[in-house]
């Protein structure tokens, strides 16, 4: 019906975080003081420019909005291309930060010494459906989940789906599948759970960024996912859960590892990460999916920015120092009503020690010392 409000409540707001107002006196960046601030370029601003993840441009979009706000001569770009694009633009340095729903693979990682991921808040990804009659709520076993993808379940009736839905009528239509087109941390972690669940899925399609889909139809971006899954009768697809509550999209509960079938919310997905803390390894690479806990929604993830240890420009690594030190403490306060999980306490303590690290040209670091 349409191209999907969100769509163009995002292009519009973007538009104003582009946007170049008559110089003003900014004082000093949340968190720092006035002696400690980056020097401003001759135009009088500083801009940074990142790439990356569809996954939280929602809450990224809101998050420069309100930095800017308080410090009107910085500027923040950011590129919804996928996580595909964040990496790669981060690893040949034509942005200033990358993001990524998939934390980078070793390899990646020898191609690009001393990055940093720094997680950012909680998503879920959901299983969304376009079915007349039907409302959210649909049941799906991770069986069923992944022989749908594989292509083995081909009818909405199917008995592997009517017989956890017995209240449903379910429709002898044919099932179309939707997939993302483009290099994807929102595939990543999708994949990741249906590896995660289903063997024959693992030994196959397997893992990845972008996979070898068995069939169905393909688009660019959560957006993308969104609008084809509207425009297209009988059809599913992952996306984001922002995306889904932001288009009234209806969606499938999932049975977790607990067997206990649990919708997407930010209480399921908070339920998620509780125990990532403790389990999270040194450089905070870390896979939610199929989480332990009988309240946890099963396909959760972190979302990363991605940024070079040591900064070659010294005035924008302490811009973007302070402005992810803001987001992971006062931006926190963002992601409720985006349908984004606030990252646990303890992996803020994890973030902020990641943030002391980064130093400038100099060897210093860009943050002062609390």
């Amino acid at each position: 019906m349409t191209r999907i409000l969100l769509t163009l409540a995002m292009l519009t707001m973007t538009a104003a975080c582009g946007r170049s107002d008559a110089p003003q006196d900014t004082g000093s960046l949340p968190g720092s003081n006035k002696s400690a601030g980056p020097q401003p370029t001759a135009d009088g601003e500083i801009t940074l420019t990142g790439a990356g993840a569809t996954f939280p441009y929602p809450l990224y979009t809101k998050w420069i909005s309100e930095f800017q706000k308080a410090n009107s001569k910085v500027k923040i770009n950011y590129q919804s291309i996928g996580s595909g694009g964040g990496i790669r633009q981060i690893t040949e340095r034509t942005v200033d930060f990358g993001a990524t729903d998939a934390p980078m693979t070793e390899e990646q990682l020898a191609k690009a010494a001393g990055i940093l991921h720094l997680p950012t808040c909680l998503g879920a990804v959901v299983l969304t459906y376009n079915l007349e009659g039907v409302p959210s709520g649909l049941k799906l076993t991770p069986d069923a989940a992944a022989h749908i993808f594989l292509g083995k379940i081909k009818k909405w009736n199917d008995p592997a789906i009517q017989k956890e839905n017995p209240d449903v009528k379910l429709p002898e239509k044919d099932i179309a599948t939707v997939h993302r087109s483009d290099g994807s941390g929102t595939t990543k972690i999708f994949v990741d759970y249906l590896s995660a669940v289903s063997p024959e899925w693992k030994s196959g399609p397997g893992t990845g960024t972008s996979v070898n889909w068995p069939g169905g139809l393909g688009a660019k971006g959560n957006d993308g996912v969104s609008a084809l899954i509207s425009s297209t009768p009988a059809s599913i697809g992952y996306i984001e859960l922002a995306y889904a509550m932001q288009n009234k999209l209806t969606f499938a509960s999932l049975r977790n590892k607990s067997g206990k079938f649990v919708a997407p919310s930010l209480e399921s997905t908070t339920a998620a990460g509780a125990g990532a803390a403790a389990r999270m390894p040194d450089d905070l690479r870390i896979s939610l999916v199929d989480a332990e806990g009988e309240d946890a929604y099963p396909i959760a993830g972190f979302t990363y920015i991605l940024a070079y240890q040591e900064q070659k420009d010294l005035a924008k690594g302490k811009v973007l120092a302070r402005f992810m030190k803001w987001a992971v403490q006062d931006g926190q306060k963002f992601t409720n009503d985006l349908h984004y999980a606030p990252l646990p306490a303890a992996v803020v303590e994890k973030v902020n020690a990641k943030l002391a690290a980064l130093v400038g040209p100099d060897g210093k670091p860009l943050l002062a010392p609390q």
